[in-house]
């Protein structure tokens, strides 16, 4: 065989190879598949603000945090608490069932799990007293980042759509009128949303514009 005719088999053969490597069965087994949401770690709050928030939460990093709002959710605890401190520009505070600011749950205060998730717009976060060990029932959410408060309290979530309800709620401490929550629940449960009185006209937040905030 001369060499021109075996460089042009060979240039067959590698023409070969890149057809089928592009072609639409290998590309398809070639891209990964899409990872379906852990429903068993989301909160759902369903708010009086006219709609429903989901946030994804972090078992890995605050396993013990995690666990408590996923119990105190699933026995109604959170069901008609108001929002009783809520701050333009850095947070709204809800999860006291006194609405003073200064109660909590029936459960022992929780060991702190501070980790390295910053405080980015839409983070959810435990609230606690001076002392580092003392969050029980109570939670943030961030309007926007607030980097100081990063490793000083346990970050257990981050809002993954509905922003804008969160955005709508009545501001004060406390507010003459206050924002509350209608119910909770974890999305592997399903417990379908309640009938809102009203909708802001805003269109739903994405996570890549919350990224992007």
């Amino acid at each position: 065989m001369s060499p021109r005719s075996l460089i042009s088999k060979l240039i067959v053969l590698l023409c070969g190879i890149f057809a089928f490597a592009m072609s639409p069965a290998v590309a398809q087994t070639a891209t990964p598949a899409a990872v379906a949401p852990d429903l068993e770690n989301v909160l759902v709050l369903d708010l009086s603000t006219g709609g429903r928030v989901t946030i994804q939460m972090y078992p890995t990093d605050a396993p013990a945090h995690v666990e408590r709002i996923k119990t105190l959710t699933r026995q109604g605890f959170y069901n008609g608490i108001v929002f009783h401190r809520v701050i333009d520009g850095f947070m709204a505070q809800t999860g006291d069932p006194t609405g003073t600011g200064q109660g909590g749950s029936e459960l022992p205060d929780l060991k702190a799990e501070f980790n390295r998730i910053p405080h980015l717009r839409g983070t959810v976060s435990m609230a606690r007293t001076n002392e580092p060990d003392t969050a029980n029932s109570q939670f943030f959410i961030c309007f926007q980042p607030r980097f100081n408060l990063d490793n000083k309290y346990t970050v257990f979530g981050r809002v993954t759509s509905g922003m804008q309800f969160v955005d709508a709620i009545e501001r004060g401490e406390p507010p003459l009128t206050p924002s509350k929550v209608l119910q909770a629940s974890i999305a592997a449960d399903n417990v379908p949303p309640p009938v809102f009185s009203s909708t802001p006209a805003e269109a739903p937040i994405t996570v890549d514009q919350l990224n992007a905030g």
